[in-house]
């Protein structure tokens, strides 16, 4: 019997992505660093600040690696503020899911300004009876530990729960952790999701496919639910 809905935000829920890669690219031109979309999808797509900005530049003290992340994050929910859209169906799910009374949940590697802000320009932050976010705990995304942490505060289990990621990290985070997980082809080819894990990948919740998911999830969920075909 299905339980509980855990989302991921980024990618997942709104398409921030592009937005993201806007204001990296403008914040790393002044380290003399050109970034395109190809590289954006492969080096940070569900990671934390903090590694991408090891990885990039080293030379970087904690302190100034810090203050390059929060600058960012910054101008970034500058701009989302007027630009930031949800998935299409993302209000009709999580509205169905309220009234079929899952409970619902939030499990993201972004700054919980970022989250928090995002969740309230949406106008859905009532709706998730907890918001795990990797900067809070000794793991984040891909480790299953934040996966992990949002079932025991619904007290839900794997069998019972499904996820939502678009991520490589995420994508491995929920798989690890036992969940369910469908796949949400908007950073990430579906080939790929599906090499990690994905039970079913959508390019949105308007998906006939997570509809009869869903209705059968009410039940049960099935274990490999047919995949399209590479025709």
């Amino acid at each position: 019997m299905l339980k509980a809905l855990l989302f991921d935000l980024d990618g997942t829920m709104v398409d921030s992505d592009p937005i993201h890669f806007q204001t990296w690219q403008e914040v790393l031109r002044e380290y003399g660093i050109e970034i395109d979309s190809e590289f954006y999808r492969t080096r940070f797509s569900g990671k934390l600040n903090v590694q991408i900005i090891q990885d990039l530049l080293p030379q970087l003290s904690p302190e100034e690696g810090q203050e390059l992340g929060d600058r960012k994050e910054a101008e970034f929910r500058k701009r989302a503020e007027t630009l930031l859209t949800p998935l299409p169906g993302l209000f009709e799910l999580v509205a169905w899911a309220k009234v079929q009374g899952l409970k619902q949940g939030v499990v993201t590697n972004a700054p919980k300004e970022n989250a928090e802000f995002m969740l309230q320009v949406l106008g859905i932050r009532d709706s998730f009876a907890v918001v795990v976010l990797g900067d809070d705990l000794p793991k984040g995304k891909p480790d299953p530990m934040p996966y992990q942490v949002a079932m025991n505060f619904l007290e839900t289990s794997p069998e019972t729960t499904l996820a939502f990621e678009d991520s490589p990290s995420g994508m491995c985070s929920a798989v690890s952790a036992g969940i369910p997980t469908i796949g949400l082809a908007s950073t990430q080819s579906p080939q790929k999701l599906y090499e990690l894990g994905a039970m079913l990948v959508i390019p949105d919740f308007v998906d006939s496919r997570l509809q009869d998911l869903l209705r059968s999830g009410q039940s049960a969920i099935p274990k490999e639910p047919p995949r399209p075909s590479s025709n």
